[in-house]
Order: C-alpha cells, then structure tokens, then sequence
C-alpha cells in the first residue's frame, strides 16, 4: 500500500477506548455464534444472534461515521477541501446497501 496517499485520522483515548469496547464485544457475539453452531444450536436462535450482531455493527457504524461528519469532514470542508462532500455521498452509498 502506498502511504503517500493513505489518511489517517487522529483519535482521542475516549473514542479509541468507545469504538474498541464496541468492536470487543462484536468479537464475542460472534465467538458466541460459532460456539452456538458447533453446539448444534436450533437454527432460529443462532439467527436472532446474528440479528444482535448486525445490530451491534450498524451501531458501531453509526458512531464512526457521527466522528467521520463531525471531525474530518467538517475539517477538510472549512480547508476548501469540497472533494469531501463528493467522498461522504459514496460512502453513504455503500454503507446503505
């Protein structure tokens, strides 16, 4: 990967620490569902856990992108950086799916 043209984006420790707790706890719905399946689980309740884990990632998916609107793109926008409005729409796109 070329890091010339990589963007990075400066987080404080509390949203680290929000994203990452959030991220842990994906982490263990999901070790949850493979155990369920190895455990040969009924069917309709590895689904509901798989509906809690779509859940907790549209919630995560929501917060990082309220930081993404509220930090870079309101920064790049006052910078004269437009292209960035152009960037928010694409990524609504394929975040809406």
């Amino acid at each position: 990967m070329d890091n010339c043209c990589t963007k990075h984006k400066q987080r404080s420790p509390e949203e680290i620490k929000a994203l990452t707790n959030r991220l842990n706890r994906i982490e263990g719905q999901i070790k949850g569902i493979r155990k369920m399946i190895e455990e040969d689980r009924y069917c309709v309740d590895i689904i509901t856990q798989v509906s809690s884990v779509q859940a907790a990632v549209n919630a995560f998916t929501k917060e990082l992108l309220n930081s993404h609107i509220r930090s870079c793109v309101v920064d790049d926008i006052k910078a004269g950086n437009d292209e960035a409005v152009n960037e928010l729409c694409n990524l609504l796109q394929k975040t809406m799916k």
